[in-house]
């Protein structure tokens, strides 16, 4: 798209016409979940159910321009990329209050998901199908120049069947630029390439040489996750685990993945970004899994459907109250992170 989607400052909002939402047609629910920047509400626009995520403006003068730039790109690269494994952008407004609408999702987090099934996993095929959906998702952005920079499983949303999962939370996204210079304001460090934070001293704001590399490295952290459903450097801090990966070049044991499905992972969390495989050649490595290991038993949930069909069936809110009502409550500090409960090792 054009220039018209960009944003060219952190006053000014330039938002192609089909995608400024109007809030007086917006009608915000009950909250289902909150985070560092702002609270999520299930609603409705224009008389379709959606999810609605309220941005904080911040307190100080600094603070609010930083949250107006972080809201500023999130909505232009969700107005810039459509793909049936990236949440569904609706719209946006800046006024009253800076909101983001999307559809809603009702399966839940895929780090709620996995958790709930702990001490039991996925069966690989599932986990594979569920590794495919996040890879291309992550090919469709890297194609357009856009690095996620926060992959990990609280950013995965699962559809109401839990046959597909959606990539969301643009908030730390960033367009590659050719310089590949970018700030030091990342994601949680447990799914964290090494080379977003190993400096001896991180200060906020500090320059750091990275590029789309980095989701690679995530991925491999999530995909590990997928086949184990444990947390990846179990028994460490966040901070532990950074420090590991960074500097020991720690990694989490592959040790018994089957061959093919180590291959995968091992490249792509590889110390050398350069030495990691883009998207669309982890999606090949995946698919080539699959064709070779066609005898792996029954699913535990229903056959994966890899078609665009994304219908949505979500009960009614309960109690709606217009947007306008929700102004001074959005300015809030929320401690935990959207769509899930707090996690003592989390790190801001």
């Amino acid at each position: 798209m054009g220039s018209q989607n960009a944003f060219f400052s952190s006053s000014e909002f330039s938002l192609e016409a089909k995608w400024v939402i109007d809030p007086k047609l917006l009608f915000v629910g009950p909250k289902i979940g909150e985070g560092a920047h702002g609270k999520v509400y299930e609603g409705k626009y224009k008389n379709k159910i959606v999810a609605i995520k309220i941005v904080n403006k911040g307190d100080t003068p600094e603070e609010i321009a930083k949250i107006e730039g972080r809201f500023m790109r999130e909505v232009a690269m969700l107005s810039k990329v459509q793909h049936k494994n990236l949440v569904k952008f609706i719209g946006a407004c800046k006024e009253p209050v800076m909101v983001i609408v999307t559809e809603l999702l009702t399966g839940g987090t895929l780090r709620k998901y996995l958790v709930n099934m702990r001490p039991n996993g996925l069966e690989t095929r599932v986990a594979i199908g569920f590794a495919l959906d996040i890879a291309r998702a992550m090919e469709c952005l890297h194609s357009h120049g856009i690095i996620h920079r926060d992959l990990k499983p609280e950013n995965l949303l699962l559809t109401s069947d839990h046959k597909s999962v959606k990539l969301a939370d643009f908030g730390l996204a960033r367009e590659e630029s050719l310089t590949e210079m970018m700030t030091a304001e990342t994601g949680t460090y447990r799914w964290m390439a090494p080379e977003l934070y190993s400096t001896v001293t991180l200060r906020h704001g500090e320059k750091k040489h990275y590029n789309h590399k980095v989701d690679a490295y995530s991925f491999a952290i999530v995909l590990w996750e997928l086949i184990h459903n444990k947390l990846p450097f179990e028994g460490m801090s966040n901070l532990q685990a950074a420090y590991a990966a960074a500097f020991k070049n720690v990694r989490p044991s592959a040790d018994d993945l089957p061959e093919d499905l180590a291959l995968i992972v091992t490249s792509c969390w590889k110390e050398d970004p350069n030495a990691r495989p883009n998207f669309t050649q982890i999606i090949q490595m995946l698919l080539h899994y699959l064709s070779n290991n066609t005898t792996m038993g029954p699913t535990s949930i229903p056959p994966r459907n890899f078609t665009s069909q994304n219908t949505i069936f979500s009960p009614e809110s309960p109690g709606t109250s217009t947007l306008m009502g929700e102004k001074d409550e959005s300015v809030e500090t929320p401690k935990t992170p959207v769509g899930n409960s707090p996690r003592d090792d989390e790190v801001e």
